[in-house]
């Protein structure tokens, strides 16, 4: 586990509104990742820096436990070219813990690993947390994910 400062940055990509209560988060994550890979959501992302996934959770009602958004896209240069059907955020940035989690994503490695995050005494600020996706999560059973959670300055 590290402390980064992250740069603020633009995403695009698709979104939902879900929440953790009753599991409803693993179950609409799950199927909004099976859009955008179904739909090659990836490759009609314009202005991408790189070809990184990014999981990212924002909009948090209070904490964890309240109602955020998911949105799973790429940086992007601008957001003045967001296809219809899909969202444009901008990211302040700020201090964030970096820890690391290998395995299959199949087998629930990225909710495993946010049990942990959620025991770990962490000043959060649910501002914007999220995963990365890069080169090392291409074999999804063999995958090394990177997850930032924002905290306080």
């Amino acid at each position: 586990m590290q402390t980064v400062k992250i740069k603020p940055f633009n995403l695009i990509g698709i979104s939902i509104r879900t929440t953790n209560e009753n599991g409803q988060s693993s179950k609409e994550i799950a199927e909004l990742w099976q859009k955008f890979m179904s739909e090659n959501i990836v490759s009609n992302i314009p202005n991408k820096i790189g070809n990184d996934v990014y999981s990212l959770y924002t909009e948090y009602e209070s904490d964890c436990t309240k109602p955020y958004t998911t949105i799973l896209g790429c940086k992007v240069e601008n957001l003045d070219n967001v296809p219809n059907g899909m969202v444009g955020s901008s990211f302040k940035g700020g201090n964030y813990i970096k820890t690391s989690a290998k395995g299959d994503l199949m087998q629930g490695m990225i909710v495993n690993h946010w049990a942990k995050i959620f025991e770990m005494d962490l000043e959060r600020v649910y501002s914007a947390d999220f995963e990365v996706f890069g080169e090392k999560a291409q074999n999804p059973s063999d995958a090394e994910v990177d997850f930032y959670v924002s905290i306080k300055d």
